[in-house]
């Protein structure tokens, strides 16, 4: 059992012992404690990163890259170990798990390499002899405060950016990843100078907010909910700090009627059930022109019921437990909530029993859901998707756009005009044809557009924009 603490100016130090973090995939099993963190503590990690920073940004984009690089190495030792970890924490299947560790050491391994690259641009003046240039410059103090559905990868993918441009940064994990997130500061915090990377647990009503009121917090990077998000902005406007939101979404799979039947359904089964569907892109929606829904539906159940559901550490298993009581019910109440409306369950619908104590639902799929249904419309988080029926492909974008949230979107057809016609109209910030919508390869912008982001983007090249300034510089000899 490991006993969490807070990592402030690169010392582990703590507050009261909080409550005990139980595995969500088996209750009996007792994983550790986390601190009861006061704004105290905030303070002091916020002040640690502040006196930091200035040493930090200036120490040129190689040397910061050569420690994230020996940071990517430290990881990639771990990585069956994290995974591990984060299984029996969160509940996502250990072969899931191992990969988001490697994506991780991935990430830090990226942006290593940012240090290496260009940080701005030279532009012409009109005046001959002066030499017109931009540079990138860090925001300063980062407050990172991430989900618990992604507990190593989105750390990793917003630590890592921040870092490289010469920002310092104060890491909040969501109360469900806490254990995780300490273990990756344990192993990478030592490789910094003390200060640069700070950790504090706890509540987000008392921690999270803290960090998001702190008036040295030059820079917020949110993932989570949409009310929470909507409050961070509210916050942030009011202080003039900058601010990066990514907030969920209702993710469609349009199927057209020449689709291939069979890889709509491994890829529909995958993006919707995989992490029992707790990812922000996750497939909710599937919307089948008339030709090929009564197949794709009966498919469709077929292999949802073929699903091996239990202990995420047994590495057979496809769908593990939703990571808490308060999500079970959750999950459990728009179930409900879809069968009062009238849509048809066609599997699941209700808790699975798997012979362990946890929080297991079993998959679910609805039929006959009208878009003006709450399951049509807001977002779950659990391993349900709901079939609605389209009349043909301009139609079937009509509904996938009907929502409030754009963040991925998939079509699967075989005619080129039907996939850019999608391309085109979709309104999702990331768009996929022939592919299920959860997940995008770490050099590839991520973000979405209406409720689902703040519109800025992040991974890749593109998460300069939002951990730096940009100052435009003239010289005239």
């Amino acid at each position: 059992m490991v006993a969490a603490k807070n990592y402030i100016a690169g010392e582990w130090v703590t507050d009261a012992r909080g409550p005990e973090v139980r595995a969500p995939g088996n209750l009996d099993e007792v994983l550790g404690t986390v601190p009861l963190t006061t704004t105290a503590e905030v303070e002091a990690a916020v002040e640690a990163a502040a006196r930091a920073q200035d040493g930090w940004r200036h120490l040129s984009g190689v040397e910061r890259g050569n420690i994230l690089f020996r940071a990517a190495a430290v990881l990639e030792a771990h990585v069956d170990e994290l995974g591990a970890l984060a299984a029996r924490e969160m509940g996502k299947p250990i072969g899931e798990a191992r990969a988001e560790a490697a994506r991780a050491v991935s990430i830090f391994r990226y942006y290593a390499g940012e240090g290496s690259r260009a940080i701005g641009e030279v532009i012409p003046s009109a005046n001959a002899t002066t030499l017109q240039f931009t540079l990138r410059v860090p925001l300063g103090v980062v407050g990172i405060i991430t989900p618990w559905n992604f507990p190593l990868a989105i750390p990793a993918w917003k630590m890592a950016p921040a870092l490289a441009y010469g920002n310092t940064v104060v890491l909040k994990p969501a109360e469900w990843a806490s254990l995780t997130a300490a273990r990756i500061i344990e192993l990478i915090g030592p490789l910094f100078p003390p200060g640069v990377v700070n950790l504090i647990l706890g509540k987000g009503s008392v921690v999270g907010e803290a960090l998001v009121r702190h008036p040295a917090v030059a820079g917020i990077s949110f993932t989570g909910s949409g009310d929470t998000g909507q409050h961070i902005a509210q916050v942030a406007v009011e202080r003039g700090a900058k601010y990066q939101l990514e907030m969920g979404g209702k993710n469609p799979v349009i199927v057209a009627d020449d689709a291939d039947l069979d890889r709509v359904v491994e890829l529909t089964v995958s993006g919707a059930m995989r992490s029992a569907g707790q990812k922000c892109t996750a497939t909710s929606r599937v919307i089948a022109t008339r030709g090929i829904k009564p197949r794709l539906a009966e498919a469709l159940v077929e292999r949802v019921r073929q699903l091996k559901q239990g202990n995420p550490l047994d590495p057979d298993t496809y769908l593990g437990p939703v990571v808490s009581a308060a999500q079970e019910e959750k999950i459990l109440a728009m179930i409900q909530k879809g069968r009062d409306e009238g849509a048809r369950i066609l599997a699941g619908g209700g808790r699975a029993d798997v012979g362990l104590r946890g929080f297991y639902i079993a998959p679910t799929v609805f039929d006959d859901v009208d878009s003006r249904m709450t399951i049509a419309q807001e977002e779950i988080f659990g391993p349900v998707v709901a079939i609605q029926e389209a009349a043909d492909i301009e139609d079937a974008i009509r509904i996938a756009n009907g929502v409030r949230y754009g963040l991925s979107a998939s079509v699967f057809t075989r005619d080129l005009k039907t996939a850019l016609l999608f391309v085109d109209r979709i309104e999702a910030g990331m768009v996929r044809v022939n592919e299920e919508t959860a997940g995008v390869e770490l050099q590839a912008p991520f973000g979405g557009m209406k409720a689902s982001s703040s519109h800025s983007r992040e991974q890749g090249r593109a998460a300069i924009e939002f951990f730096t300034h940009t100052k435009t510089v003239a010289i005239r000899p």
